[in-house]
């Protein structure tokens, strides 16, 4: 309880601060972000390209890590903001602003021989029974692909649960199995050319990326300033 109280008190402190050198024309101060190392060269690069130069005296503290931590992040008042995907039900006391959208897609290796399962049949390999599927310990991709398997009637058989979709890129290029990961992440990976995507019906609900703040932290200044910058 104390924490709680003594967490608010400092951002009350903050955002009075920050008011009165916005009444200057000035804002000064640090602004702690979250985001995976993905995001951090997808998004966040652009977002300070447009920001340092109207916010110079800004100092941005970043942390980089697994994306599924974001909101709890957030949630505790370890960062101001961070760089997420947004869940299916958006928790209370946080706000989201969407930056992009990333279709969620089933990968394998370039050489891997798990093309039947693109093919209708009844076979193990054809309805995705057999596969060894690397997927996201927890999170938006787990969930919405434990929902996919469930829908079709599939148990899939599990090979690993990893943290960060890099490392899920990188055992499939491996050869390992089947993964999960943000069109995105494949996009931007340096494997992507040992990887490829598979053609599976239905597909998975597309991945929403933005921004996450405690709704109440919205009135500091200086996380209202980054805030903007988004387009609603």
């Amino acid at each position: 309880m104390f924490q709680e109280y003594a967490r608010d008190a400092l951002n009350d402190w903050e955002s009075i601060r920050g008011a009165l050198m916005e009444e200057a024309g000035e804002l000064r101060g640090e602004l702690s972000l979250y985001c995976s190392v993905t995001a951090s060269y997808s998004f966040l690069y652009d977002l300070l390209a447009r920001f340092r130069p109207r916010h110079p005296r800004i100092e941005i503290k970043l942390h980089t890590g697994d994306p599924e931590e974001a909101l709890n992040r957030v949630r505790t008042g370890a960062e101001d903001i961070a760089i997420g995907a947004r869940p299916g039900s958006l928790p209370a006391g946080l706000a989201f602003r969407k930056i992009s959208e990333s279709p969620l897609v089933f990968i394998a290796g370039r050489d891997s021989d798990y093309c039947g399962i693109e093919q209708p049949g009844r076979g193990r390999e054809r309805d995705g029974s057999g596969l060894p599927m690397i997927l996201s310990e927890r999170g938006v991709a787990r969930e919405r692909t434990d929902a996919w398997f469930r829908a079709l009637g599939i148990a899939p058989t599990i090979y690993a649960q990893v943290a960060g979709n890099e490392a899920i890129v990188s055992m499939v290029s491996l050869g390992f199995g089947v993964g999960v990961v943000p069109r995105i992440v494949l996009d931007n990976s340096p494997l992507k050319g040992t990887i490829r995507v598979l053609d599976l019906r239905p597909e998975l609900p597309p991945y929403e990326v933005g921004l996450f703040a405690l709704q109440k932290r919205l009135s500091s200044p200086l996380i209202d300033a980054f805030w903007r910058l988004q387009p609603d």
